[in-house]
């Protein structure tokens, strides 16, 4: 794979387990461009109907990593989360060829401590997912959650019946919970310059940020007699 010189961003994956292949397949549908590279012939065959870019790679070494052409994605993300041995050094490898940005997946905390020390972003697929779960069933209105970091959430739920009627300043959603409104929906309309003296309606989605704590702490208030 060679560097374009469209200001567009190339991403290598390395693994087409679930994860990886969930993310190729995401990508692509993006419409980014994509470098895949693992073991099982029959995954690769299926990846090359979205990118020419596939190949089977039965060692990842440095040097047939470099072969493919990998160094020249933007983004490379391994997705061998199981074979730890396997994880780390490929890490290893792709960090050393000089890839602008390295993320792999962990399955421990004690894997991705190591994989960090390498210098590569990690990420839990698997914890990430049971947290956006069981914040979904924790606030039972929240319709989605996003975990951008510790003290930071995204978070997409239908307005408490408290609220409606109520203008923004008199909901007072920043000093009282620690939230911002990013944006209000409702049927087909987006609001995305939200006024001090809007009044909720029945039926608006409310998108806000702001702590995890002070989602809950509105859920509370939220079903409160």
């Amino acid at each position: 794979m060679s560097k374009k010189k469209l200001e567009t961003l190339t991403y290598g994956i390395v693994g087409l387990g679930r994860f990886g292949y969930a993310l190729a397949m995401e990508l692509a549908k993006s419409g980014a461009e994509l470098l895949v590279l693992d073991g099982d012939e029959e995954k690769v065959r299926e990846m090359r109907e979205y990118t020419e870019n596939a190949f089977v790679v039965k060692t990842l070494d440095k040097k047939t990593l470099a072969e493919t052409g990998i160094q020249n994605c933007d983004v490379a993300v391994v997705c061998i989360g199981e074979q730890i041995a396997t994880s780390i050094l490929t890490t290893l490898n792709l960090v050393s060829l000089g890839i602008p940005k390295v993320v792999s997946k962990a399955n421990s905390a004690e894997h991705g401590e190591i994989l960090a020390k390498l210098g590569a972003e990690v990420v839990y697929p698997e914890r990430d997912m049971a947290i956006r779960l069981a914040n979904r069933l924790e606030t039972v209105r929240v319709l989605d959650f996003i975990q951008l970091s510790e003290r930071l959430t995204i978070s997409k739920l239908i307005v408490p019946e408290k609220l409606v009627g109520k203008t923004v300043v008199e909901a007072d959603l920043r000093s009282r919970f620690g939230l911002n409104i990013i944006a209000i929906a409702n049927g087909s309309k987006v609001m995305e310059n939200v006024k001090p003296d809007y009044s909720f309606c029945k039926g608006d989605i409310l998108f806000l940020s702001g702590s995890r704590d002070g989602l809950l702490n509105l859920s509370e208030w939220s079903e409160e007699q």
